[in-house]
């Protein structure tokens, strides 16, 4: 009998405290709404900056822009800020990227080099490894890939027209799905804040985009637009329960979606030791994230707004 009544007040405590965020959010859904709507204007004056001074939405690497990469193995550890401070020096090139390569145990076993600049040709980069590095290089600890810049500018432009057409197909999805305009602008709405914020935040880091992060940005898409979908389904398709219970109804199966593939797709990004692997996990976890706001705060507050009008005129 004790537990029974211990059980009670539990339920109603906790009914209670819904009850206060369900009134917490009835009252200022509209307020909550302005934090995504503030991310994306600085966001916009950011990318407006940016491409004043680059020139470009984004910062490129070889295989985008062209230029040489090379990777060396070696057997001993090396300092890759000295390796690139002489490489500078000794080609009189600025656009110069040395990063490390790990073995299988963690062990430093090489590095890249990366030089996006026309004036350095494959022989002359190899001639200067060899000269700081004071090894021969070969087939066997050498590997060189070179891009011209025609060839990257065309990856470039072909990655950039594949993910406009994804946005479109999955625009025209969406409004086959809903056939309605409003619920439908807003997921695509979504969608867009997800990817923009994510290139946003990759700027502002420097992290220089390869074709593997168009690539995750793409599936970017996929995964913004299936949350969105869950929300809107549940809040317009679903009668029983009201619109608040419909929408922390979506909220836990969302929320739960995005934790169980943020902590995989993080584990992935530190255990992996593929460069290419890195960036599409880097990619994503930061899609991830702003999604959470991209849906819970904006798509949301816009859906809880356009189904109170409807109320409204309803009568």
């Amino acid at each position: 009998m004790l537990e029974s009544k211990i059980y009670k007040g539990d339920v109603r405590k906790k009914q209670s405290r819904m009850s206060k965020i369900e009134e917490f959010y009835e009252k200022r859904y509209k307020l909550l709404l302005v934090i995504p709507l503030l991310m994306l204007v600085l966001g916009v004056l950011f990318m407006i900056n940016f491409y004043s001074k680059n020139g470009d939405i984004m910062y490129k690497d070889v295989s985008l822009k062209g230029g040489i990469s090379a990777t060396v193995y070696l057997d001993k550890e090396v300092n890759i800020n000295e390796i690139g401070t002489s490489l500078k020096n000794e080609l009189s090139v600025d656009e110069i990227l040395v990063r490390s390569i790990e073995g299988i145990e963690s062990e430093q076993s090489g590095f890249v080099v990366e030089v996006g600049s026309d004036k350095v040709d494959d022989v002359l980069l190899q001639s200067k490894l060899e000269k700081i590095l004071n090894i021969k290089l070969n087939d066997e600890n050498y590997f060189v890939q070179v891009t011209g810049s025609s060839l990257g500018s065309g990856f470039y432009a072909q990655m950039i027209r594949a993910t406009i057409f994804a946005f479109i197909f999955m625009a025209i999805v969406v409004f086959i799905t809903f056939r309605s305009f409003l619920p439908s602008l807003y997921v695509i709405l979504s969608a867009f804040f997800d990817i923009f914020m994510t290139l946003v935040i990759l700027n502002l880091f420097g992290v220089e985009v390869s074709t593997a992060g168009i690539t995750g940005l793409l599936l970017l898409i996929g995964y913004s637009v299936d949350t969105d979908i869950l929300l809107t389904t549940r809040v317009l398709k679903r009668q029983e329960g009201s619109v608040w219970e419909r929408m922390t109804s979506s909220l836990k199966t969302g929320l739960t979606m995005t934790a169980t593939a943020v902590v995989a797709v993080t584990v992935g990004y530190f255990l992996a030791k593929s460069d290419v692997l890195k960036e599409v996990f880097l990619v994503i976890i930061i899609g991830l994230l702003i999604d959470v706001i991209a849906t819970y705060l904006m798509n949301a507050s816009l859906l809880k707004w356009y189904v109170n009008k409807k109320e409204m005129k309803n009568g």
